[in-house]
């Protein structure tokens, strides 16, 4: 390997090496901005809970999670899952706090759809 070969490895390995590949870190929004389930929720419920609360629903989930308005009339059950350490949502484990935190703020907020 030349020496021109041997710094351009040396500095990928660098730069990956340095990212945490933490998304808790990943700086929170406006503690002032609104937070909607079009702008903000959508995408968590999507990656973290339409796998068993789609339509159809599996793996035993009792009920689906693919609108707004399920998730809206669903949050007081929702929200007590995914803060719980014992008997987490999604079943693979807690989802990130600051997901957890943007849903109880959006519940604080008036469960706003846009």
């Amino acid at each position: 390997m030349n020496f021109k070969n041997g710094i351009y490895l040396f500095t990928t390995i660098l730069v990956f090496s340095c990212s945490n590949g933490s998304d808790d870190t990943v700086s929170q929004p406006d503690p002032n901005a609104k937070i909607t389930y079009n702008a903000n929720i959508k995408s968590i419920i999507a990656s973290n809970c339409l796998q068993c609360h789609g339509n159809p629903t599996a793996n035993g989930a009792p009920f689906s999670l693919v609108t707004y308005t399920q998730v809206k009339n669903k949050i007081d059950d929702i929200l007590p899952r995914i803060k719980s350490a014992s008997s987490p949502m999604p079943p693979t484990g807690q989802m990130l706090s600051k997901n957890i935190e943007l849903i109880e703020k959006w519940k604080d907020d008036g469960l706003l759809e846009d």
